[in-house]
């Protein structure tokens, strides 16, 4: 716990001594803004732990990353597309003779469409094929906090209706998909072949996720609004696998779930450059496939607050907590009641700031801690704190050409034997854009 104090303290104190540093205006070297964009990164890093295991492997490595993007606007219509790609090469991999090269693949298209002055719909979809956790994550905490090799396909797509009913009445209508599939699928049996002992992560976490939210807004003033909100939200593991054994085979979908939340929430300006939203309610989930003699049902509190403070244009410090269920990638069956573990009930605070000491020089801070609890199984009430800090400085060189330098920490402590890791990446290089 001491090391998120002291990261969520560094970062306020960096708050306060940035204020009076902060560029007030636009960059001279910015580019003129135009509907299309492409951009290519060379980087070299050293990752000390990319296998993420307490039994750590480091390696230098060199980034190769291009990017394009796009917006077509139209008279009521926006429609975009931004893809990126990801070379890494890993000399420590090759020096043992394995595959040095990971590859991965963001693509993101958004759709932003106004009928009318009172109806709106927003359209995001994203699909990754990545082997990084935060890649992969799907709504809430990320399922696993481990880089896993492979293709490992996410697709995260969201469709949003606004409409204004009223000059003081509005609804919004979002209705979510997660699909995710990862490329380890084999399990690990018993020396007889007749037990799993360890499920693959395609039998623990390939899976279907759909929510629907319907939340009225009163707008009492343009400075506050209350909301009042309901959620339902269905989970179908898709592994088709044996995920353990007790007494006979435990399969991936009897983690199946659905869940129900209900909660109210405010929005206000409480200045003009201070903005602070909150939702608070509570998670009802149902287990309807859990085969096993202990409780199919849970109730836990649902959260997510966040502050955004633009202390100077183009300088900002956002905080945030979340409270929510999401999956776990890991399933351990209690072999005495037969439980496994069905979902983690996590608590999650971050905070970043973003800072233009100079127009030419941009510096961010990221940190954050999540602790999971697990739902049933083996290490049931038992748990996982991630902690994450991230620093990254870019200072532009000419219009179209900046230097670049990142470090990112992780650490995950865990209740389970042998799950825990650090891991400690720096990363330097230029980027060219156009």
């Amino acid at each position: 716990m001491n090391k998120i104090i002291i990261s969520m303290g560094l970062a306020a104190v960096g708050t306060a001594a940035l204020q009076m540093n902060c560029a007030a205006q636009s960059s001279p070297l910015e580019a003129t803004p135009k509907d299309w964009n492409v951009s290519a990164a060379l980087r070299g890093f050293y990752d000390d732990n990319y296998v993420t295991s307490p039994n750590r492997q480091g390696s230098t490595g060199v980034e190769f990353s291009p990017t394009a993007s796009a917006s077509v606007p139209f008279a009521q219509t926006e429609i975009g597309f931004l893809y990126s790609y990801d070379l890494q090469y890993y000399q420590h991999r090759e020096d043992l003779h394995q595959n040095a090269y990971d590859q991965s693949h963001n693509f993101n298209l958004w759709l932003d469409h106004a009928f009318n002055e009172e109806w709106n719909v927003k359209v995001n979809d994203t699909f990754v094929v990545g082997q990084e956790p935060e890649l992969l994550a799907g709504p809430g905490a990320p399922a696993t906090y481990q880089r896993l090799e492979g293709n490992n396909i996410a697709n995260n797509a969201t469709v949003d209706l606004h409409t204004d009913w009223s000059t003081q009445f509005s609804t919004e209508l979002t209705y979510g998909n997660y699909f995710s599939q990862y490329s380890q699928n084999q399990p690990t049996y018993n020396a007889t072949k007749t037990e799993v002992v360890a499920a693959s992560y395609a039998g623990e976490l390939n899976r279907d996720q759909n929510s629907i939210d319907l939340e009225g807004q009163w707008h009492f003033s343009p400075e506050t609004m209350v909301t009042l909100g309901y959620q339902f939200q269905d989970v179908n593991y898709l592994g088709d696998q044996s995920i353990g054994y007790f007494n006979t085979a435990v399969y991936s979908d009897s983690r199946d779930n659905d869940s129900h939340f209900v909660y109210v929430g405010a929005q206000h300006n409480l200045l003009p450059n201070l903005v602070a939203a909150a939702k608070a309610g509570i998670q009802y989930d149902d287990y309807y496939n859990h085969t096993a003699n202990d409780a199919k049902n849970a109730t836990s509190p649902y959260a997510d607050v966040s502050v955004i403070y633009t202390y100077l244009p183009g300088c900002n410090a956002q905080v945030g907590f979340t409270q929510a269920r999401n999956s776990t990638d890991y399933v351990g069956i209690n072999q005495t009641t037969g439980s496994e573990t069905l979902d983690q009930e996590s608590s999650s605070v971050h905070a970043s700031i973003n800072h233009h000491f100079t127009p030419r020089f941009l510096g961010s801070v990221v940190a954050s801690w999540t602790s999971s609890t697990f739902n049933g199984g083996q290490y049931n009430n038992e748990s996982d704190d991630f902690y994450a800090v991230g620093l990254s400085a870019n200072y532009v060189i000419t219009r179209n050409i900046s230097a670049e330098a990142d470090y990112n920490y992780s650490d995950l402590s865990s209740d389970i034997a042998g799950r825990g890791y650090d891991r400690n990446r720096i990363t330097l290089g230029l980027s060219v854009s156009y």
